[in-house]
């Protein structure tokens, strides 16, 4: 039986202390199971966000302490679009897209403030070493 690899050993490792990070932010500071939920959806990852996490976050956003603190991640993050960290903002339109159509009816209201900003990612492309385009026209 081989043994596993360093590179494998590594990832468990940084998964098990993710995972321990979440449980003390969760017991000791003011932080909500949808608030962590709406951070990892919505950071840089090269995957958007799946379904079932969508989901739990679009539930939670009927519960209004949840849906105060989901608002708030969705308006920095989107206020702070940056072409170098343009997955951010478009996970963040994903989670956003997800709760217009499946969250609170308050949801299209609370991001007309953000319209700018939105119209602003509009016309941005990332084109990779490669020449593909990976973000164009919203």
């Amino acid at each position: 039986m081989a043994s596993p690899s360093f590179h494998e050993f590594k990832k468990q490792a940084s998964f098990f202390l993710k995972e321990k990070i979440k449980t003390a932010r969760l017991a000791l500071t003011d932080v909500t199971p949808a608030q962590l939920l709406t951070e990892e959806a919505t950071n840089g990852n090269t995957w958007a966000p799946n379904s079932q996490t969508l989901g739990s976050i679009s539930r939670a956003a009927f519960e209004l302490d949840d849906y105060r603190r989901i608002v708030e991640i969705l308006h920095q993050k989107l206020g702070s679009f940056e072409r170098k960290t343009w997955r951010t903002s478009y996970n963040s339109l994903i989670v956003l897209e997800h709760l217009l159509t499946h969250g609170p009816e308050s949801t299209a209201e609370e991001f007309q403030a953000d319209q700018a900003a939105i119209l602003k990612m509009q016309s941005f492309q990332y084109i990779d070493e490669k020449g593909f385009v990976s973000f164009n026209s919203i």
